[in-house]
């Protein structure tokens, strides 16, 4: 397995940690102790829900790991028509408030293309979030030629897909592609003859979780 080297915090906090820091030294000063408390609990949560730790990722080349942290509410054999054209295992990790929402890439290899869609913000856990959210997908080919799709979906409270990663970007397993801010889902499209390593009610971890093995 190997450790990588990051900041503990994702850069797209930093904003909201310093907004945060700087109108509760504000309120300390000019305002009331009441909301200088509400204030400080507020950046505590904003240093608390952008934080990035450190995965140990598994290197065997058939490993595909969880895109993001959260629990396992869907694995089910779908025809997906949208990206893939094909038959596929449809994974589903929904993350809530509290989980780390970086999210990485399951697999090493190249981002064949990307799908952007504005949609509709129903809440992250139900089956319809999958098509009518707003959403962000990858298409990534792995060097064996296979494809996975790889879906950041917005919720109820969130409201900010951040995608770092372009069409023909090469990724290495586990790598950090970006995150969904305050509450999200995750899917994932595996070819068929994955060998499935999880089950519905599980709890996993982004890059470090392996969520199934390709051969």
């Amino acid at each position: 397995m190997a450790v990588e080297n990051q900041a503990p915090i994702a850069k797209e906090g930093y904003i909201f940690i310093a907004i945060g820091v700087v109108a509760t030294a504000l309120s300390a000063v000019f305002l009331s102790q009441g909301l200088t408390i509400f204030l400080a609990l507020l950046s505590f949560f904003c240093l608390w829900f952008f934080r990035d730790p450190k995965r140990k990722v598994p290197q065997d080349e058939g490993f595909v790991v969880s895109p993001a942290d959260g629990l396992i509410v869907d694995i089910s054999s779908v025809q997906e028509d949208r990206f893939l054209k094909k038959p596929a295992i449809k994974v589903s990790v929904f993350l809530n408030v509290f989980n780390v929402h970086v999210n990485r890439v399951p697999v090493a290899g190249k981002i064949v293309d990307t799908f952007y869609n504005a949609g509709k913000f129903l809440r992250a856990n139900v089956p319809k979030a999958s098509l009518d959210n707003e959403q962000n997908a990858l298409l990534i080919e792995m060097t064996s030629g296979k494809r996975i799709v790889c879906i950041q979906i917005a919720g109820l409270i969130a409201r900010r897909i951040v995608c770092r990663a372009k069409k023909g970007d090469l990724f290495d397993r586990g790598e950090r592609f970006g995150l969904i801010r305050f509450g999200s889902r995750t899917d994932i499209f595996l070819p068929p003859e994955t060998e499935m390593q999880i089950k519905v009610g599980d709890k996993v971890k982004g890059g470090e979780t392996v969520l199934g093995m390709l051969r």
